[in-house]
């Protein structure tokens, strides 16, 4: 971004008391203004922050930055070393896949059963406003990465328009997040295989899939989206397939089926609980799209950037709206909502596919459950790894952690991130009944929510602290600013609201959020200490 951000996008100091602290350390003032480039109005501001020439490193960044330069402009100057076709990088078809397959999961498989069950035939309503909330959160994200694309994107962008705290803590979440997931694809994977394979222990497959993948995202970027590349064509095709048998189902047009479009409002009517479960239904459905922000996160590491970040977030409505409300629209104009299976039995999906008739169909099913598990464990450790980095990287985690291998990897963060996996597919196996998962998942449950607030308020700060010249220049752009912006954040506090209201089980999952969230505020003060160490030793 442009100057004007590096100078004006950072908060205030955090209490009163901190603005003399960060007047006698100047350099602490750069590292909080510093962009994620190596470019050479950064190198040039840095260094002179740390001689404490202030003036000269405003005149470094306006010569590297002429002024009225846009911010997608600066970008494209900081990308342009890197060489086309590097063996390392994602190429635009990985992005792609990445960004049409990545958040389908067992939670649409599976998970969507819970949904209708509990809502009707009205679930698609809840999908659509759950679906539309991601998308302003997509698209607010977007325009912040199409002009500066970054590994660790969101928490970058927080770290420089809301201040070094915001992203911390929105880095850390998100971490924490990752590595509950990582842990629990592991073991999910294991257990399919396990029924397929009654005589092997189900630990011996979860550990064989935590070495699998942590080895494809060692080797490089390209290698992470060549894996997650064909997973996803897995889980896009059984989705496609799905969508066509449907619709021809729906509409009579399959043998052995009949008209079916009378279900959405027979059977107690469109919404048979009435429209609050329909509200509380959203505060479910949210958690299911979340993950769609490693398409961005990814781009970061293309061949082109910018223009992936474009691909990535233009397509998230059509993914939302073919994928999940169309699937789920199909389910509950098939199946009359009220006989759909327990999905602990046999998922919605399953079950449509046995409707259909079609041969092997619930081995099909499990199989496309597998692909999506491991899908999700393969992006869980890409996405944990590149934050846990870009963390380290600012000094908001152990520094060793940023260590790099020669495809640019960051190995060290990888591996780590793979810690967690091993020791819940340990208690699971010697204490299955702990609940460690639930736990774990339940305290982490809030994450999509504060990520997507942080990344709202983030973009609103960031857009007003352009000049017009700036922001006439960004290629991708949040419509009806800051309007939209202030709606995604209203609907975030009012989905935890209504997940307070709703159920023990919703009320649990919030406070445990807020538990984790204080427990990682709480060490802030420390890590604030030694970023001035940090800054005090290289001034």
């Amino acid at each position: 971004m442009a100057d004007r951000i590096t100078e004006q996008g950072q908060g205030g100091p955090d209490t009163p008391g901190e603005a003399a602290a960060e007047k006698a350390a100047p350099a602490e003032a750069a590292e909080r203004t510093a962009t994620p480039s190596e470019t050479a109005r950064g190198k040039a501001a840095a260094s002179a922050a740390t001689s404490g020439k202030t003036a000269a490193a405003e005149t470094a960044q306006r010569t590297a930055t002429p002024a009225g330069a846009s911010p997608h402009n600066a970008t494209q100057a900081e990308t342009a070393a890197t060489p086309a076709g590097d063996p390392a990088k994602l190429r635009s078809r990985h992005i792609t896949m990445i960004a049409l397959g990545g958040i389908i999961g067992a939670s649409l498989f599976v998970g969507s059963g819970n949904v209708v069950r509990a809502v009707g035939p009205a679930a698609v309503i809840s999908y659509l406003i759950g679906g539309l909330l991601v998308f302003l959160a997509m698209r607010m994200l977007g325009e912040m990465a199409a002009a500066r694309p970054a590994i660790g994107s969101f928490m970058e962008y927080a770290r420089v328009g809301l201040g070094e705290w915001a992203g911390y803590l929105v880095g850390w979440l998100y971490w924490y997040y990752w590595i509950g997931v990582i842990a629990f694809e592991a073991v999910v994977g294991g257990s399919v295989l396990g029924g397929w394979f009654p005589d092997v222990p189900q630990w011996v497959f979860s550990v064989v899939l935590l070495l699998f993948f942590t080895t494809t995202n060692l080797v490089s970027a390209r290698s992470f989206g060549e894996v997650e590349y064909w997973l996803a064509s897995i889980k896009v095709a059984a989705i496609i397939v799905f969508l066509a048998v449907g619709a021809l189902f729906a509409f009579g047009l399959w043998p052995k089926a009949s008209f079916s479009i009378p279900n959405l409002w027979q059977h107690g009517g469109f919404a048979p609980q009435g429209w609050w479960p329909v509200l509380s239904g959203v505060a479910i459905v949210i958690f299911s799209y979340f993950g769609t922000e490693i398409a961005v996160m990814a781009a970061a590491e293309s061949e082109d950037p910018a223009k992936g970040v474009r691909r990535a977030v233009v397509t998230v409505i059509w993914r939302i709206l073919l994928f999940f409300v169309g699937g789920v629209l199909l389910i509950v104009t098939i199946v009359p909502w009220n006989q759909l299976p327990d999905p602990k039995q046999e998922g919605p999906f399953a079950h449509a596919f046995t409707l259909f008739g079609l041969p092997g169909a619930g081995l099909v099913m499990n199989a496309v459950v597998l692909t999506a598990a491991c899908s999700v464990l393969n992006s869980g450790l890409y996405s944990a790894g590149r934050m846990f980095s870009a963390l380290a990287e600012k000094r908001l985690a152990p520094r060793a952690v940023a260590k790099k291998s020669k495809s640019g990897v960051p190995a060290v963060a990888v591996v780590a991130c793979t810690i967690g996996g091993y020791i819940a597919v340990f208690v699971n196996f010697v204490a299955p009944g702990s609940g460690i998962f639930d736990f774990i998942m339940n305290s982490a449950g809030l994450v999509a929510l504060f990520v997507y607030s942080f990344i709202a308020f983030t973009q609103m700060r960031m857009r007003h602290n352009m000049t017009p010249e700036e922001r006439a220049g960004l290629k991708l752009k949040m419509w009806l600013h800051p309007w939209l912006g202030i709606l995604t954040v209203v609907g975030v506090v009012a989905i935890i609201v209504v997940m307070l209201l709703t159920d023990d089980s919703a009320r649990t999952q919030v406070w445990t959020s807020i538990v984790s969230l204080a427990v990682i505020a709480a060490f802030w003060p420390l890590v604030r200490r030694q970023l001035r160490k940090g800054a005090a030793k290289e001034s």
